[in-house]
């Protein structure tokens, strides 16, 4: 299972293709061309943003809590 920081640069990085996406279709409707196949490719990446937003709240939650009764400054109360 890939870890958490993996998890997390992938999501940026498909988020990124994913506004790429969105200008690209956009740019189809203005010129007229059909965007059905695009739009499909769009949602389907949207899924897999959705499935890695899921595994990385489960890594979170699986990692340990080096935070745990800090506060800033790290100071234990």
């Amino acid at each position: 299972m890939p870890d958490l920081d993996f998890v997390r640069r992938e999501i940026e990085r498909m988020r990124i293709q994913i506004g790429r996406q969105r200008k690209e279709i956009l740019q189809l409707q203005r010129a007229g061309i059909g965007t059905a196949s695009a739009e499909a490719l769009l949602s389907r990446m949207e899924a897999k943003v959705d499935s890695l937003c899921a595994q990385r709240d489960a890594l979170k939650g699986a990692g340990p809590h080096h935070n745990k009764g800090r506060v800033l400054g790290g100071r234990t109360w």
